[in-house]
Formats: C-alpha cells, sequence, structure tokens
C-alpha cells in the first residue's frame, strides 16, 4: 500500500483545510510576515494547538512542491487521529485491561512507526503522543509500521502528564523506562498498564516521569548503556504480555 504525506500550500487553501476540521501536524510560516489572511491561518493555528515554525523565505521554498507557497505551507497527518476515549473503549470491546504505549520525545519517524508496529503486535490498544516535540503520523511513520497502522489507533495530546493524570483516573498505572529504575522482572506490569518511552538521547521528560508509578530498567550485559527506543519499547512492551500470558 502508497502513503502520502499531505502539504497545503497557499493561504487560501490552508485556511480551508482549518476549517474543514482537518488534522494539521505542522505549520510552515514566512518570518515577519504579518498580513491578513496570514494572521487569520495562525489565530486558527493557536486553536488547534499547531506547531508553527517560523523560516525564510530559502526555507519555503525548498519546502514547496508548487512554488506558490504565498508564505504559509502546512503539513497534514497521513493519517487521522484517534481520540484517547477511542483506545479505552477498544480494550473494553475486547475485555482486556487497557494496555496503552506512551511516547515523550519521539521525533524519529522511524522509531515511531517501529513502536506502533510492536504495539499491534504486542496487543496493545493504542499508541498516544504529544503535539510538540515529537513527530506526527507522517508517510514514513506509515510504511514503517508495516501496515499496523490500519488497525493500532494513535491519538494525539496537548499535555501528556496531564493525560496519565487523567487515565489515572480511570485506573490505569503507568511504567516508564530508565536505566536507574527497577529490573523489570521484578515489577508488577499486570492489569490496566501504560509503557511511557523516551527518546534515546533525553529519555523520558521529568513532568511525565514523575507521574509514573514505576520505572523499570532492562537487563543490559554490553558495553553501551542505551537501547534505541523502539528496541526498548519492545522489550517491555513484550514483558507485559509474558506476566499477562504467565501471571506471576
Amino acid at each position: 500500500m502508497a502513503y502520502q504525506e499531505f502539504t497545503i500550500e497557499g493561504r487560501n487553501a490552508v485556511i480551508e483545510a482549518y476549517r474543514s476540521g482537518k488534522t494539521i501536524d505542522k505549520l510552515y510560516v514566512l518570518d515577519g510576515c504579518q498580513d491578513g489572511p496570514v494572521m487569520t491561518i495562525k489565530r486558527e493555528a493557536k486553536k488547534q494547538d499547531t506547531l508553527v515554525k517560523y523560516v525564510s523565505k530559502e526555507r519555503l521554498d525548498q519546502l514547496s512542491a508548487t512554488g506558490k507557497h504565498q508564505g504559509v505551507i502546512a503539513v497534514a497527518a497521513a493519517y487521522e487521529y484517534a481520540e484517547v476515549e477511542d483506545i479505552l473503549r477498544a480494550a473494553e470491546e475486547k475485555g482486556e485491561p487497557p494496555f496503552i504505549i506512551l511516547l515523550d520525545n519521539i521525533e524519529d519517524p522511524h522509531n515511531l512507526g517501529a513502536i506502533i508496529r510492536t504495539a499491534n503486535l504486542a496487543g496493545a490498544h493504542g499508541v498516544i503522543i504529544p503535539k510538540n516535540r515529537a513527530v506526527g503520523l507522517t508517510a514514513v511513520v506509515a510504511r514503517t509500521s508495516a501496515g499496523a497502522l490500519n488497525y493500532t489507533p494513535v491519538a494525539k495530546v496537548t499535555n501528556l502528564a496531564k493525560t496519565m493524570e487523567e487515565l489515572k483516573k480511570k485506573g490505569m498505572w503507568f511504567v516508564c523506562a530508565d536505566m536507574d529504575g527497577t529490573l523489570m522482572y521484578q515489577l508488577d506490569l499486570k492489569g490496566p498498564i501504560g509503557l511511557v518511552i523516551g527518546s534515546e538521547g533525553e529519555g523520558v521528560g521529568r513532568l511525565v516521569k514523575e507521574k509514573c508509578d514505576m520505572v523499570a530498567a532492562i537487563p543490559m550485559q554490553g558495553n553501551i548503556d542505551s537501547l534505541n527506543a523502539s528496541v526498548a519499547a519492545g522489550v517491555l512492551a513484550y514483558e507485559i504480555v509474558r506476566q499477562r500470558l504467565m501471571p506471576v
């Protein structure tokens, strides 16, 4: 299956995309431009909490496929996002305790695509990503997921820590990956669980980590001290699978 990442160019086209309810992942705006239509677009972007990047005309020209960007280019998701409630509903329909993977600071589309693939195979009911400082559902993500994006809902939220607080009220527990945590085999990872994975460089952010109930360390015997984010997600996801299938 071929996937396309949608770019929308031109002031009227971008305004209409917002008004039609299309999800815009990122907006590139000519730095310093303050005319009426552009200000309208910026207001719409603020309403939807779109990530806005102010760039030079040269950069817009590089990004433009038509050469008629009029100072604005919007990047839309290759797939529509789900709601967090959709993920919880999927678990309920299967009669299973929710298993959700939450990603903090994952900016590499290959990592996101691989994690969505793992989420599907491990039986996770969905993936949650933040709006800022994170890659969205681009064509690269869709390809790397190897079709899993057709079956695994991905929700995008404004504040990951706040979302975790809301899910805790619904009975969920959260575990994040960190080399200084407790050995993952010593943790009880059954029941309604959210697995939080951070980037290779920064790991899970402080505010998000503070919302976690457990911190899991993956045993490593080599000479380096970190795993690729998608590999770490796979290792911990399958420890959750093991405990669900073979309760300890």
